[in-house]
């Protein structure tokens, strides 16, 4: 079902993209957009792991320094039929982990000396099973995607006002003025609801990977407990990485919205204890 949904979000998106391209630019101001948000996607695409791995001064480590994390990290991706991604430990005392690299192959899990210091090994294991799942399902290349379509409506909703869209469009200073400010919006809310699907089917395939739903429930009561109270300084300068992360590293998001990046807590852990239920 996360899959459809998504698939329909996306879909919607490319909608929103070709609708807006048509009443401001043409095919013309369209395809320039696509291509410019395109071109800067996929930089970012190619080079994200080892851009917000370097942002948040994550080191990697191995057996040696860290052996029991590095254990259940190569036992997750044996379960999950991937290899086995590089591990890294970021040095705050909020508790968080997230998974970069543009696919199985060039994966990365990063996890916190918070996250370290909190988890059971269970806990570990789930929460570590969630991230090898963003890798497997490759919602990194799914977020770039998202990411291009909304760059590329950014781009066509500037050009409604800076190359006089309004006056070859019939729509007017208003008109252009209203899309330059709504259409942006309207595709960072496609944005936001794609990355909490992401977050609920990373849960469900993540509690598969590691084999007890009630692990991953347990660590995200934790986190749920730590929400808001542990800042994390790094997050808070680089806000628009906080979808990467297994909870918002902002904290607050304690109910779904339009706005956020993930979903509550609280619905994610009612979740994976109903599945707990139905395998019982």
């Amino acid at each position: 079902m996360g899959y459809v949904r998504t698939a329909l979000l996306m879909a919607a998106m490319t909608g929103l993209f070709l609708a807006v391209g048509y009443l401001i630019g043409g095919r013309t101001g369209m395809v320039i957009a696509f291509l410019v948000a395109a071109g800067m996607n996929l930089f970012a695409y190619w080079n994200s792991d080892t851009m917000v791995l370097k942002m948040y001064k994550a080191r990697q480590v191995t057996e040696a320094d860290q052996p029991e994390l590095v254990e259940v990290v190569r036992f997750m991706a044996h379960n999950a039929g991937i290899p086995m991604p590089k591990v890294y430990v970021v040095d705050t005392d909020q508790p968080n982990a997230f998974a970069t690299g543009r696919n199985p192959e060039h994966g990365a899990i990063a996890v916190t000396t918070g996250l370290l210091k909190l988890m059971t090994r269970e806990e570990l294991a789930g929460v570590i099973g969630h991230e090898m799942s963003h890798i497997r399902n490759r919602d990194t290349l799914t977020m770039t995607i998202t990411a291009t379509i909304a760059g590329a409506i950014g781009m066509l909703a500037n050009f409604a006002l800076f190359f006089g869209g309004g006056r070859r469009n019939g729509l007017g200073i208003v008109g252009s003025l209203a899309i330059m400010i709504l259409a942006p919006m309207a595709a960072m809310l496609v944005q936001m609801a794609i990355s909490r699907t992401r977050e609920y089917a990373a849960d469900e395939s993540g509690a598969e990977v590691c084999g007890r739903p009630l692990w991953l429930a347990s660590a995200l009561e934790k986190l749920e407990q730590a929400s808001g109270r542990v800042p994390n300084p790094l997050a808070q300068r680089n806000p628009a990485t906080a979808h990467i992360f297994i909870s918002n590293p902002l904290g607050g998001g304690g109910t779904d919205n339009l706005f956020a990046t993930h979903p509550s807590l609280e619905n994610r852990i009612a979740r994976l204890k109903a599945m707990a239920a139905e395998k019982a």
